[in-house]
């Protein structure tokens, strides 16, 4: 005598139409993740550039704007949305008309997206306005063709006087103009006597 029991369902279209759903998301699941394999196992670059300790200046009229410093670029112009990769993290500075460094910027990752004029610095990103204002954070997106500098993550400004922290941060490309969505924490002020 047998002690198994059988259970009837109720609604047995219902019951094989789950069991076929889930046998299909299964499938295609496992052939998504062997096309994938396929890919990574066929030796096909997605990148066609890799330079170590590169470094770009740019100028204008003979006079240096900006310069570009990164132990490791690569760039990934085989994929859907073309970019450049700095994995191990970049620093750009900016000069004025004498050729004086009034701004930089560094982070230990880096992308920026051709297309769209795009960079992504994340991993701490660390910014100097010309007014000597840093700005740290853990991410910070900067569009070049709207001028815009912000980002979605904690932030912390440093000023000669104050520091400033909260979540969100907005401002124009020189950091000049900048304001923080949700200020936190402390205000620290120095008072001369």
């Amino acid at each position: 005598m047998s002690n198994s029991k059988k259970i009837k369902s109720k609604y047995p279209s219902l019951s094989i139409a789950i069991l076929s759903l889930g046998i299909a998301v299964l499938f295609f699941s496992c052939a998504n993740k062997i096309e994938k394999i396929k890919e990574v196992s066929s030796g096909e670059k997605l990148y066609s550039a890799e330079a170590e300790n590169y470094e770009m200046i740019h100028s204008d009229s003979t006079i240096i704007r900006f310069k570009l410093i990164t132990p490791k670029l690569i760039n990934y112009d085989k994929v859907d949305d073309p970019f450049i990769e700095f994995p191990e993290g970049v620093k750009i500075e900016k000069y004025n008309d004498q050729m004086e460094q009034t701004a930089s910027i560094t982070s230990n990752y880096a992308r920026y997206f051709e297309k769209e004029k795009r960079w992504e610095a994340e991993n701490n990103v660390v910014a100097v306005n010309p007014q000597g204002d840093t700005l740290k954070t853990e991410q910070l997106i900067w569009e070049e063709e709207k001028e815009k500098i912000y980002s979605e993550q904690f932030v912390k400004i440093i000023r000669k006087d104050q520091v400033i922290t909260g979540v969100g941060f907005e401002s124009d490309q020189n950091l000049g103009n900048w304001k923080i969505k949700n200020p936190r924490g402390p205000l620290y002020i120095e008072v001369e006597e």
